[in-house]
C-alpha cells in the first residue's frame, strides 16, 4: 500500500504541485497581473477545454444528468452538515457564510482537471466527468455563490443573469448539443480549440499558484481546521458513502469520488473578497486545503482506484 501512495504522490500529485510553486516564484518575482490571468482561464481557456472534452467524450444524457445530479445532492449534504457545524460553534453570520462556501465550492477546474488527466492518463470518458463536475461548481460559484454574499449591491437577479453572459456555459451546451447530433467540425475550427485546450493545464496551475502567492495562513484557528476536514475527509467520505449506496462503480464512481476530494475553490476567496465578508478567512481555507491536498488527495486517489 505505502508503496502505491508513493507511486500516486510522485506521479500525479507532485507534478501538479510543481506547476504551482512555479507559479508562486513567477508571482513573487514579477507581480503578475492576476486579473489578466484570471480572465484568460475564465474567458480563453477554460471554455475550449470544456466545449472539446464534451464534443470528443462517448456518453449519454443519462450519464451527464446523472452526473449533475450526484454533484447536487453532494453539495446540499455537505452545505446542510457544515451549516450545522457552523450554529453549534455560534460562528457569526458572515463567518459562517465563508465556512460553509470553503466546503461546498471545491477547485473542480484549474486543479481537479489536471488530476483527472494524470489519474486517467488522458481518457477522454473520464474527463468529460470531470468537466461536467467543473461546470456544474462554475454555475453554483456565480449564482448561489454571488448571490449569497451580499448581491444586493448589484441585484439578485443580476447576479444569476451575469453567470450567462459568461461562455463557459455556451462552450457546455455546445459541446453537448454537437456530441449529441452527431455534428463535424472542420478542421480550421477543432484545431485551434484543441491548441487553446492543450494550454489549459499548465496555465490554470500557474495561475492558482500566483493566486495563492502571498496569503498568509493562521493555524491558530479552529474554524480553518474545521474547514479543511470538512472539505478534504468529510466530503470524499460522503462521496464515497453515496456511490457505494446508489451502486455506482467504474471510471464514474472513481472520477466522483476523486474530484469531491479537490481543496477550496480559489473562486470562494474571490468573491469574498469581491463582497468583502471574511476575505483572509476566504483565502486561507484556499491556501491551507490546497497543501492540505497533497496527502489527502493521495490517499483518496488509492480508494477510488481500489475499490471500484
Amino acid at each position: 500500500m505505502l508503496s502505491n501512495l508513493l507511486i500516486i504522490f510522485t506521479e500525479i500529485i507532485l507534478p501538479v504541485f510543481v506547476l504551482i510553486i512555479i507559479g508562486v516564484i513567477l508571482q513573487r518575482k514579477f507581480k503578475l497581473d492576476l486579473y489578466t490571468l484570471a480572465k484568460i482561464n475564465i474567458y480563453y481557456l477554460s471554455p475550449a477545454l470544456i466545449f472539446i472534452k464534451l464534443y470528443e467524450s462517448v456518453f449519454s444524457p443519462t450519464v451527464f444528468f446523472g452526473v449533475i445530479l450526484f454533484c447536487l445532492l453532494f453539495v446540499t449534504i455537505i452545505y446542510m452538515l457544515s451549516s450545522l457545524v457552523a450554529k453549534l460553534w455560534k460562528m457569526e453570520k458572515s463567518k459562517k457564510l465563508t465556512f460553509t462556501n470553503s466546503t461546498v465550492f471545491y477547485n473542480s477546474a484549474n486543479y481537479g482537471i489536471p488530476v483527472n488527466d494524470l489519474v486517467f492518463k488522458h481518457d477522454p470518458f473520464a474527463m468529460s466527468i470531470q468537466v461536467i463536475v467543473a461546470a456544474f461548481q462554475n454555475t453554483l460559484v456565480f449564482s448561489y455563490g454571488v448571490v449569497s454574499m451580499k448581491s444586493m449591491t448589484i441585484g439578485k437577479w443580476r447576479a444569476i443573469l451575469d453567470y450567462f453572459k459568461m461562455p463557459l456555459f455556451y462552450a457546455m451546451t455546445m459541446g453537448i448539443l454537437l456530441n449529441i447530433l452527431h455534428v463535424s467540425l472542420p478542421d480550421f475550427l477543432l484545431t485551434p480549440i484543441t491548441y487553446i485546450s492543450d494550454a489549459l493545464i499548465a496555465i490554470a496551475l500557474l495561475t492558482l499558484g500566483a493566486q495563492i502567492a502571498h496569503i498568509r495562513i493562521s493555524f491558530a484557528y479552529m474554524p480553518l481546521y474545521l474547514s479543511m476536514v470538512f472539505r478534504l475527509l468529510i466530503g470524499p467520505a460522503i462521496a464515497l458513502a453515496g456511490l457505494w449506496i446508489a451502486g455506482i462503480d467504474g471510471v464514474i464512481a472513481q472520477a466522483l469520488l476523486i474530484s469531491t476530494a479537490m481543496p477550496t475553490s480559489v473562486n470562494s476567496s474571490i468573491i469574498a473578497q469581491e463582497y468583502n465578508n471574511e476575505p483572509e478567512f476566504a483565502a486561507q481555507t484556499v491556501v491551507a486545503s490546497t497543501l492540505l491536498s497533497s496527502f489527502t488527495l493521495t490517499l483518496v486517489i488509492y480508494i477510488a482506484l481500489n475499490v471500484f
